[in-house]
């Protein structure tokens, strides 16, 4: 069984930072691509960004120059930087890291965290 922590939400002014984490922990053989995601009240969840397992990263443009992921393999864990906050990022803010355990690979997803940005 795999578990996924998020953590670093929070209620943010518009122009302000946080930088969201993303744990994982169990039986993991291998962690391959990672990313986050997001969804709005009334809008579908969608790609914010992603880190593939040799640290190749894709970012969505409505975010591209403000957020940045990362990831530290040792640690199990993802990283979303986020700058220059808008108030249409707010959104609940989900990881997702397929990861390979005794059995082929499974997509586990967090269990989201809330992000506000205040105009």
């Amino acid at each position: 069984q795999v578990q996924l922590v998020e953590s670093g939400g929070g209620l943010v002014q518009a122009g302000g930072s946080l930088r969201l984490s993303c744990t994982a922990s169990g039986s993991i053989f291998i962690i391959n691509a990672m990313g986050w995601y997001r969804q709005a009240p009334g809008k579908q969840r969608e790609l914010v960004a992603a880190i593939t397992k040799g640290g190749s990263t894709d970012v969505a443009d409505s975010v591209k120059g403000r957020f940045t992921i990362s990831r530290d393999n040792a640690k199990k864990t993802v990283y979303l930087q986020m700058n220059s906050l808008k108030p249409e990022d707010t959104a609940v803010y989900y990881c997702k890291i397929a990861v390979v355990t005794t059995t082929p690979q499974v997509d586990y997803w967090g269990q989201g965290t809330q992000v506000t940005v205040s105009s």
